[in-house]
């Protein structure tokens, strides 16, 4: 059978059987993405409020170290195995927010833990992080170069 003759079959095969695949649960799985993705901006809102309260932060401060908690509670969640858990149930919702990069960069660490700390851990953690990190810089640079473009072009 020659090479055009099965991509036909594949095509047929796959037409034949789509009747019969099940159906995602579209609207079940955009609830519980919205749910779990809330929760998580509700419990930083809710450690901000208590930093606020109890640490005399002000609401300029506040955002680093709540960001900076919120990472922290995941990593150590992704540690005992229980973000996992919460990204089969939520989805979506478990990696739009900063936990789901926390839990991107420890559970890459930790796959390769016993290649020891530095070879290991801090190689494989920076793998998926860097990425992130000079997507991010070089964003925030085209933003910024429009932008000061726009405000010489205004003023």
């Amino acid at each position: 059978m020659d090479e055009k003759q099965l991509e036909k079959n594949k095509k047929k095969y796959k037409k034949a059987i789509e009747p019969f695949q099940p159906k995602p649960p579209y609207f079940k799985n955009c609830i519980k993405a919205f749910m779990v993705g809330g929760f998580v901006c509700a419990l930083g809102q809710g450690i901000a409020n208590i930093y606020i309260h109890y640490l005399d932060l002000t609401e300029r401060t506040v955002a680093s170290a709540m960001i900076g908690t919120l990472i922290f509670i995941a990593a150590i969640l992704t540690a005992l195995g229980i973000y996992d858990r919460i990204g089969q149930f939520a989805g979506a919702g478990s990696i739009g927010t900063v936990t789901g990069f926390s839990n991107a960069i420890a559970s890459s660490a930790l796959e390769h833990k016993s290649e020891g700390i530095v070879l290991g851990i801090a190689g494989n953690m920076f793998k998926i992080a860097g990425a992130v990190i000079v997507f991010g810089v070089v964003s925030a640079y085209i933003v910024s170069m429009i932008r000061l473009l726009v405000q010489t072009l205004i003023s």
